[in-house]
């Protein structure tokens, strides 16, 4: 077994070099001019890259990629970015071919050491952790991560499910969706993490979680460093900063509220208009329009 996994996980990894450049996302941020560095020129420079892995869990993974990688490939340091998947199902957002092409199983991995690891958003918020199809290996990565990742970033969905794997905090819930770009004051504007930050920023949200600070200070030992203006934690991080936790959607492009929004119109649901998301004097369906023009 172990032979044919290292043979696996060679394969892989070799796979990844030849069809990397392939991936969407780097046209995708060529045509945005941020800098992404070829494979033969990253191995030419006497430079450790980072190692990062991204555990992918949501539908669009396409979108997502480009989300995340707009934000890691603009950067002095070289980052070799690995991603994960952990959902055998068949997607119906992500063609198969891409998949086959362009992420890594689990069993893959496993030997391997990361300097960092992502685990993203989940359109999971309304469903009980037991019923998430993929909840063992959840739980699988979160374990594996201890020893064999140096820092781990948990975004949105994530952030509830490594409070209960972690801390064995129970799923909290909102009766409406968060939805929207809200502000957020910092609280510790010389800690690591929030170091470059304004006194108060803006950022997006979208989740039926609900994350309010009072709760992860009674229930943890982790520091809050940013709040909502209605008291919810929005970063948090463990004292030795090896795990982080960001319960927005930093990531998310300046349409995406936008998309989801209408996606659950369309799909006969009445979600709330995202809040600040809008102009004023601008209707959602003027915006939509502008949205979907060609860029």
């Amino acid at each position: 077994m172990s032979k044919r996994l290292n043979v696996c996980s060679e394969v892989i990894r070799l796979c990844q070099f030849a069809c990397w450049t392939r991936l969407p996302a780097v046209n995708f941020l060529r045509e945005e001019n941020v800098f992404v560095m070829t494979t033969s020129r990253a191995s030419g420079q006497e430079i450790r890259p980072l190692k990062v892995l991204i555990l992918n869990l949501m539908p669009k993974k396409i979108e997502t990629e480009n989300q995340f990688l707009r934000l890691l490939s603009n950067s002095p340091l070289q980052v070799d970015v690995q991603l994960l998947r952990i959902d055998a199902r068949e997607s119906r957002n992500t063609p198969a071919e891409h998949l086959n092409n362009f992420y890594c199983n689990f069993e893959d991995i496993c030997d391997q050491n990361f300097d960092g690891l992502i685990v993203t958003g989940a359109p999971l918020g309304l469903v009980e952790f037991n019923d998430v199809a993929y909840w063992p290996q959840i739980k699988q990565v979160l374990e594996w991560a201890k020893d064999h990742v140096t820092s781990t970033l948990f975004v949105c969905w994530a952030v509830q499910a490594a409070l209960n794997i972690l801390y064995g905090i129970p799923k909290q819930t909102r009766t409406d969706k968060l939805s929207g770009v809200y502000e957020h004051h910092i609280l510790h504007p010389h800690a690591l993490l929030t170091r470059g930050f304004d006194d108060s920023f803006l950022a997006p949200h979208s989740r039926y979680a609900d994350f309010p600070a009072a709760l992860i200070r009674d229930y943890t030992d982790l520091e809050i460093l940013a709040e909502t203006e209605d008291g919810d934690a929005y970063l948090f991080a463990s004292k030795d900063k090896r795990i982080a936790f960001v319960t927005g959607h930093p990531e998310y492009d300046a349409h995406t509220l936008a998309s989801e929004y209408f996606r659950d119109v369309e799909a006969g649901l009445s979600p709330n208009v995202p809040y600040q998301l809008f102009p004023e004097k601008r209707s959602a369906k003027q915006t939509s329009r502008d949205l979907a023009q060609p860029r």
